[in-house]
C-alpha cells in the first residue's frame, strides 16, 4: 500500500512540474545555463517528459521505462540545477532553496527508482 501511495504522490510530483514548464515556461527558461541550444525547446522537452513519465509510473506495462526515463531526465537537468545553485543571487532564486535543491535531485533519482516495482 505505502508503495502505492509512494508511486501516485511521485507521478502527481512530475505531472505537476511537467505542466508547469508549459504553464510558466519563463521560470526554467531563467535557470538554463547559458550556450544550450533552442533553450524554450529544451524547457519544452524536459516538461513533455515529466510528464509523459510521471504518466507512465501509473501504468504497470510503462512503470519501469518511465522510472528508467525519470532517472535519466534528473540526470540530464542537474547541470541546470547547478547553475542555478551558482547564480542564485542573480536569478531571484534564494540561495539555500537553490544549494538545498542539489541533493533533493539524488532524493528523487532514488525515488523514481524504487518507483519501478
Amino acid at each position: 500500500m505505502l508503495h502505492l501511495i509512494s508511486r501516485y504522490a511521485l507521478a502527481a510530483v512530475f505531472v505537476g512540474a511537467g505542466l508547469l514548464h508549459f504553464i510558466k515556461p519563463a521560470t526554467y527558461l531563467r535557470i538554463m545555463p547559458p550556450g544550450l541550444p533552442a533553450p524554450l525547446a529544451l524547457v519544452y522537452v524536459s516538461g513533455f517528459f515529466e510528464l509523459a513519465g510521471g504518466l507512465g509510473l501509473l501504468v504497470g506495462a510503462t512503470r519501469w521505462w518511465a522510472a528508467l526515463g525519470l532517472v535519466l531526465l534528473l540526470v540530464a537537468v542537474f547541470p541546470a540545477n547547478v547553475y542555478m545553485a551558482q547564480m542564485a543571487g542573480p536569478l531571484g532564486v534564494p540561495a539555500w532553496a537553490a544549494w538545498g535543491r542539489l541533493p533533493l535531485q539524488a532524493l528523487l533519482v532514488w525515488w523514481a527508482w524504487a518507483a519501478r516495482r
